[in-house]
């Protein structure tokens, strides 16, 4: 039991930071660092949603969004939105069942298979969620770093500094944390599931060889010639 809390609650650790480092990563505006920036006087931010640029001197930061999601954007920026805001319902919702499955919160306490079950949920949909958000991460940075190698191949020098931000790599730690919580949770609370069926099969096992041996008893308390003397006694009394 010690054992099975321990994991539940390390399980619930990841989950919870990992969800936040997803969501963090995909609203914030720092995928791209000084992505077309040929000022040395200046910081450019370069994000899923918007671009923000801040002034090394004075630190006065200017944000620019992006058009409607109904204009035409590049193949990365709608996928990488896509897959990250998969990641992040994944994440959201593994984590709240992941709450509900806890020993400590007390709902459905006389069920403690189904509880299981519900941890047995929330690691399949955190290890789901793990995948486009570690996709997502991943192939934004690699097309960040082709560009730059693209402009170096070609002698192309504009002042540009092509760096991932750290809202790439929170996305790439909060998908990390949610495989690492996931398979925590499927894999060992698989088998605690087990030995939790096993114990309540030979409970119930016992109870009903206890059942059993109460009725070969009243049989033997209560034999069928007494029987019959009762039902004799029964026709006289009514004659």
């Amino acid at each position: 039991a010690g054992m099975k809390f321990f994991l539940q609650y390390v399980g619930c650790f990841f989950a919870f930071f990992s969800a936040g480092f997803l969501i963090i990563s995909t609203w914030t505006d720092c995928w791209m660092v000084n992505a077309d920036d040929s000022l040395e006087v200046s910081t450019k931010c370069r994000g899923l949603w918007w671009e923000c640029v801040t002034n090394v001197f004075d630190g006065i930061q200017t944000c620019d969004e992006y058009d409607s999601i109904y204009a035409e954007h590049s193949v990365k920026l709608v996928l990488t939105r896509a897959m990250m805001i998969t990641a992040d319902i994944l994440s959201g919702f593994g984590f709240l069942f992941l709450v509900l499955g806890l020993d400590c919160v007390k709902f459905l306490p006389d069920e403690p298979l189904i509880k299981l079950r519900i941890c047995l949920v929330s690691g399949v949909m955190l290890l789901l969620a793990g995948l486009p958000g570690i996709t997502g991460s991943v192939w934004y940075a690699v097309d960040v770093y082709v560009e730059r190698s693209s402009l170096l191949l070609h002698n192309v020098f504009l002042g540009i500094q092509y760096k991932f931000g750290w809202s790439c790599w929170l996305g790439m730690a909060g998908s990390l944390g949610c495989f690492l919580s996931g398979s925590l949770l499927t894999c060992c609370m698989y088998l605690f599931r087990e030995t939790s069926s096993r114990r309540l099969h030979s409970a119930y096992s016992l109870r009903k060889g206890y059942s059993s041996a109460a009725t070969i008893v009243t049989n033997a308390h209560f034999p069928s010639s007494q029987t019959a003397t009762s039902k004799m006694y029964a026709v006289d009394t009514r004659v």
